[in-house]
């Protein structure tokens, strides 16, 4: 089995890792990104297809409650039940959040990616607001149990 020589996995590295680690990457990456440019985001996820093309998955949110506040609950369940239903035509997914972080003492990104195949990985990324936008510690393993490939 050869492999792309610009996207070789590293040594000990199997294709589920690249494939994992891409999808993450491109999730927290985008995450990142949205909280930049619009001071925050709302959970969405990043499928990797078959033919290895990288995709969004959006939920529209309900309406917000008395306080202004969108369920990011609800949606985090409507975006998985999405990629349940779909999940014959992904290799992996991604999904992400922003969460509260305490022993922080800050916010994060928190992503989770689930390979078809049953490797499971899972991130955060404190953050805290600054003068010109964000700062972002480093990304942190964390733990996640599968729930797209599950029955």
């Amino acid at each position: 089995m050869s492999e792309q020589s610009s996207t070789t996995p590293g040594e000990g590295e199997s294709v589920q890792d690249r494939e994992l680690r891409e999808t993450l990457g491109t999730a927290l990456g985008t995450a990142q990104e949205h909280l930049q440019q619009n001071g925050g985001f709302l959970p969405f996820a990043v499928t990797l297809s078959d033919d290895g093309e990288l995709r969004i998955v959006l939920v529209t949110p309900g309406e917000p409650d008395e306080h202004g506040d969108i369920d990011a609950g609800g949606m985090l369940a409507d975006i998985h039940e999405l990629l349940r239903q779909g999940r014959d035509d992904f290799k992996a997914v991604s999904v992400v959040s922003d969460v509260s972080l305490p022993d922080h003492g800050s916010d994060g990104i928190h992503g989770a990616a689930e390979h078809r195949d049953g490797e499971v990985r899972a991130a955060i990324i404190p953050y805290t607001p600054t003068v010109d936008g964000f700062a972002f510690s480093g990304m942190e393993p964390d733990t996640h149990e599968p729930s797209i490939w599950v029955d």
